[in-house]
């Protein structure tokens, strides 16, 4: 006679909080300004401001955009800020920096506005794995909102948990 196999995690009052459930839908641009500079390196403002003011930036429509620069030329601030200005019509967010930076500032802005309180006095599990490309940052960032309202934090999965924090009594 076979024994039911119980779930105890599904019964069990553990809350998984899973990043991949706030990842962003969008498509993710970097863009290079060295394409805009004299062989790569040389930022010659006249010229600068003409490839800009003739680029089209409608096809960034609804992007996540990183500007960065693949060259080891140094760039005034203002060059960037003045894409940026190109971009904003168009863009749904713009970072200096890489994919990984902007990923980093959308988890950011993320978990700064959802409600934790929600998880109050629970046990939380941070989900570990994902198939989207949730930076390590944001379990930082996830760890540092939920710490100050949960009772305890493990990460991973349900079946090989590592605990994190749990609250002293």
């Amino acid at each position: 006679m076979a024994e039911d196999i119980i779930n105890k995690v599904a019964n069990s009052s553990l809350e998984v909080f899973d990043l991949e459930d706030y990842y962003p839908k969008g498509i993710r641009t970097q863009i290079d300004i060295s394409q805009w500079l004299y062989e790569g390196f040389i930022l010659k403002e006249k010229e600068f401001r003409e490839a800009l003011k003739n680029h089209n930036w409608s096809q960034y429509q609804d992007h996540f955009v990183a500007i960065h620069c693949d060259t080891d030329a140094i760039i005034p601030a203002w060059a960037s800020i003045l894409v940026t200005s190109h971009l904003i019509p168009y863009a749904r967010k713009t970072v200096i920096g890489n994919v990984s930076d902007l990923e980093t500032s959308l988890y950011q802005d993320i978990l700064s506005k959802i409600d934790f309180s929600m998880y109050q006095d629970k046990p939380i599990i941070l989900k570990g794995c994902s198939k989207k490309p949730v930076p390590e940052s944001a379990y930082i960032f996830a760890i540092q909102h939920l710490q100050i309202v949960v009772k305890s934090i493990m990460y991973g999965e349900a079946c090989s948990a590592v605990p994190l924090f749990k609250r002293a009594k």
